[in-house]
């Protein structure tokens, strides 16, 4: 059954390949133009001298929640082999070509419904990595994490996790922490009602005044989410809710 989850209760997730465990969840690449995880990244530990790799949500075939694992449909051989990509620098779409073209995946971005912003195929050695991320639309959740809410009237409060889906691998809501403006309180901003993400400003720009997050509905990270919360949650807002229309296509 799918379910949404908060990134911080998933980091407490091992990885676990066809033939034993390879490490353990780490953070998600994500895409703010349609809200898509792109990768999970895993980290190795002890095994592959502790190197992190990229899974695609596709590779996942299932999440074991007794075992706290995620499973996926790889061995251990295939990922030791895998290209190595270095995740504490934007992934570029020389690396994503690797890594698809080892694994005989379809690249996502020959689907693209934003053709003008895929830049042309080129190496990118570490050492030149432009200041500007080579893919400015693929952003790491660890690194958004931190970012500052910039509403309508000025900032309210900063992201504080992200609550995906793990039926489509998509963001469904941003956890904003208030107590920067308000004392403690918790609350979730689906990305429809964001306008856009400055990666040179770390702010998210919602398309929401202070005083329209500051009194919604508080999440309780320690509640499963269910309908009755969202439809709440979107009521607040003065809008329908429709499971279907909670990111943007």
């Amino acid at each position: 059954m799918r379910q949404l989850r908060n990134l911080v209760q998933l980091s407490k997730y091992h990885l676990h390949a066809i033939d034993g465990e390879i490490g353990h969840f780490k953070e998600v690449f994500f895409d703010d133009h349609d809200w898509s995880v792109r990768y999970l990244i895993v980290h190795t530990g002890k095994w592959l001298l502790g190197k992190d790799v990229l899974i695609v949500p596709s590779m996942v075939n299932a999440i074991d929640e007794d075992r706290k694992s995620i499973n996926v449909d790889l061995t251990r051989e295939q990922i030791e082999n895998s290209p190595a990509v270095d995740t504490s620098l934007p992934i570029s779409r020389h690396d994503e070509n690797d890594y698809y073209g080892y694994y005989g995946l379809e690249p996502y971005w020959l689907d693209s419904p934003f053709p003008e912003d895929i830049p042309a195929l080129r190496p990118a050695p570490a050492e030149q990595q432009p200041r500007e991320p080579d893919q400015p639309h693929l952003r790491s959740s660890s690194a958004v994490r931190g970012y500052r809410i910039h509403a309508q009237d000025g900032e309210i409060g900063h992201v504080e996790d992200f609550i995906l889906d793990d039926g489509d691998w998509s963001i469904r809501y941003l956890e904003v922490n208030t107590r920067d403006w308000l004392p403690g309180k918790h609350v979730l901003i689906a990305p429809v009602w964001i306008h856009y993400i400055d990666w040179r400003e770390k702010e998210v720009v919602v398309n929401l005044n202070r005083q329209a997050i500051a009194s919604a509905p508080a999440y309780d990270k320690t509640k499963v989410i269910g309908n009755d919360y969202e439809v709440s949650l979107y009521k607040h807002y003065g809008m329908a809710f429709d499971s279907d229309q909670t990111k943007e296509k």
